[in-house]
């Protein structure tokens, strides 16, 4: 990433401030480039800072991280702390652009997680609204063919030629799966973006743009999904709020990683380091 940026460390993720288009221009530029690194362009919210607590280091060298503020609570402290807007940039809003750019550029695209279910309405999404985006495939399986079948799958994924992997399996798992197979699969820019698709596929909706707004996303979908999402909204997310709060602005320059660890236990083979307080 660019060295001159400004970056806060929330709970041990580092966060970029970029604006939407910032973000669709570092997509291209990776896409375009000779480079063997991928990108994996991830969000950070309330769920993220549960999950994600230390830096790592890149299993390696072969992934790179552009971590955002999907959050409000996030933009809200980078905001306090620069005293200028902290853009918001949520999966949500930014696969539609990612896709958009990927029908005009000819890239292709594939969508790994959710189910055939999803798959299909999102197949009829995509044929009305990117009419000519090419799709290299989409893959459902269950949670033991991930377990078990993962080597297979990212061969299959290269086999398509996918350029731009779309991965919907939920947090962490989705952010552990690219950095362990996202290199195998051979696609150059990764989108874990959880329900984003479950979103365009019209299987979930958002919030209204006004609660958006006030940060209040969270509420509208507890009383949509009380069951599946109390857990997190109730329990998990004050903790994690606190998290939030004690973030500061730093000085990290070069590439740098996500730090796939879970509640204080390492996910993958990289090793760990503890690289911040906050």
């Amino acid at each position: 990433m660019n060295t001159t940026a400004v970056r806060m460390v929330v709970s041990g993720s580092i966060v970029e401030r970029c604006e939407a288009d910032e973000v669709l221009s570092l997509i291209e530029t990776r896409l375009r480039s000779s480079s063997a690194l991928g990108l994996a362009v991830g969000s950070v919210n309330l769920d993220h800072l549960h999950h994600f607590r230390k830096i790592g280091a890149a299993p390696n060298g072969r992934l790179e991280w552009l971590l955002l503020a999907d959050g409000m609570p996030i933009a809200w402290r980078g905001q306090l702390l620069t005293a200028q807007p902290w853009p918001r940039v949520t999966g949500a809003d930014l696969l539609p652009a990612v896709l958009a750019s990927a029908e005009v550029q000819g890239h292709r695209v594939g969508f790994f997680g959710g189910s055939a279910q999803t798959h299909e309405l999102l197949t009829e999404h995509l044929r009305h609204n990117y009419p000519a985006l090419v799709v290299s495939g989409m893959w459902a399986p269950d949670s033991g063919d991930i377990d078990s079948r993962s080597d297979a799958i990212a061969s299959a994924i290269r086999t398509a030629r996918t350029d731009i992997l779309v991965v919907s399996l939920g947090k962490p798992r989705q952010e552990q799966w690219v950095d362990q197979y996202g290199f195998a699969t051979g696609a150059r820019v990764f989108l874990p973006c959880g329900g984003a698709i479950d979103f365009m596929a019209g299987q979930t909706r958002r919030a209204p743009e006004w609660m958006q707004r006030f940060g209040l996303e969270w509420f509208y979908r507890l009383t949509h999904e009380p069951r599946r999402l109390a857990r997190r909204y109730l329990l998990q997310g004050p903790r994690a709020l606190l998290r939030s709060a004690r973030a500061q602005l730093i000085c990290y320059p070069g590439t740098y990683y996500s730090g796939l660890i879970q509640a204080g236990t390492v996910e993958n083979s990289g090793t760990a380091t503890e690289a911040a307080s906050a």
